[in-house]
């Protein structure tokens, strides 16, 4: 491995560890950060750090305060709004060609993922059901056969993850969910392309109202 490809391994992996730090909350909303406890945290340099830092500014994670530093962007229910109307219309297209055009392995991926999640609620791991939530959406978006649109979700499920750790956190919301993509996954097999799209909806929707009592 070369320097410049060591750096920028560093500088992923320092990215990787703040945003996920960020996600979860372990960051808090409005908190300024010290790129001197990071590098402690990481024991990674400082210039990986500062690039890891100015990536997730970049991305809109952290904000640049004048004379104060580097801020973990406040919870904003604006962005909340905004990331759930792109996705009603989007995911709910998504689900009803997923309905469509699903294959016997989109089916084995979805199951394993609902397998993993029965896990997650049992032990009541939030950060651990975060995870599946989104590789769940992943693999309904593959199995939608639209490579356009699921680059388009992937996006808006990484600016949701912080807003769907907070909404799992809710008591009783983790079997919700699971619940509910259950029921989204007997659609989707049953190739039953509006009941899905409804489906997703009603999940969007508890997701949204699950949010609103939290922010």
């Amino acid at each position: 491995m070369t320097a410049r490809q060591n750096g920028a391994s560093l500088a992923e992996q320092a990215y990787e560890f703040v945003k996920r730090e960020i996600i979860t909350m372990r960051l808090r909303p409005s908190e300024v950060l010290n790129e001197a406890e990071l590098m402690t945290l990481t024991g990674i340099g400082r210039t990986p750090v500062h690039q890891a830092l100015h990536r997730l500014v970049h991305e809109g994670m952290l904000t640049i305060m004048p004379r104060k530093g580097i801020m973990v962007r406040p919870v904003s229910l604006d962005d909340v709004l905004a990331i759930i109307d792109v996705r009603l219309i989007n995911e709910g297209h998504c689900v009803e060609l997923a309905a469509r055009h699903a294959q016997a392995h989109d089916y084995e991926v979805m199951e394993a993922l609902l397998e993993r999640s029965k896990v997650c609620v049992a032990a009541h791991d939030v950060e651990g059901m975060m995870d599946i939530d989104r590789e769940f959406h992943l693999a309904i978006s593959a199995a939608s056969r639209n490579p356009v649109l699921a680059d388009i979700l992937r996006g808006l499920h990484e600016r949701s993850l912080r807003f769907w750790f907070i909404s799992l956190s809710e008591p009783h919301h983790l079997e919700d969910v699971h619940e509910e993509h259950l029921e989204l996954f007997r659609l989707l097999r049953e190739r039953d392309a509006d009941g899905a799209r409804q489906s997703v909806q009603r999940h969007i929707e508890a997701f949204r109202a699950t949010l609103f009592n939290r922010i």
